[in-house]
């Protein structure tokens, strides 16, 4: 899996979370952490852990315009706090949104970045 489609999956757990926040608030329940919650943070905070190496040497060597190494740090540590935190209703709804349109915004530009740079390469 390359760079592009790891980047694209964390794109779409951004939206899977946001879903279901919604979803657990309507269904008023907690989740049992070690069935639920623990399995899917796992799974997702080991990609993400292999995915913020391989765009960390991405922006090294090619030194995209509007990414930066401190915005993968933060967008990492945002990501593993609201994978978690979309499976339990009582987290505050403004915080956590803004927080995933953060990450979109974030992995948008640098999808951008990554389609730049490998049109690049094909010229």
């Amino acid at each position: 899996m390359n760079l592009i489609e790891k980047t694209e999956i964390l794109l779409s757990v951004c939206k899977e979370c946001f879903e279901r926040h919604a979803h657990m608030r309507e269904l008023d329940r907690e989740p049992d952490f070690f069935i639920e919650v623990k399995p899917y943070a796992d799974k997702y905070h080991t990609m993400i852990d292999e995915w913020t190496e391989e765009i960390s040497g991405f922006i090294k060597t090619a030194k995209p315009k509007y990414v930066h190494p401190i915005q993968i740090e933060t967008l990492t540590d945002s990501m593993k706090q609201f994978i978690v935190q979309s499976f339990y209703q009582k987290t505050g709804k403004k915080r956590f949104v803004l927080s995933i349109n953060s990450a979109e915004y974030t992995l948008k530009t640098i999808l951008d970045a990554l389609h730049a740079e490998s049109e690049g390469d094909m010229r």
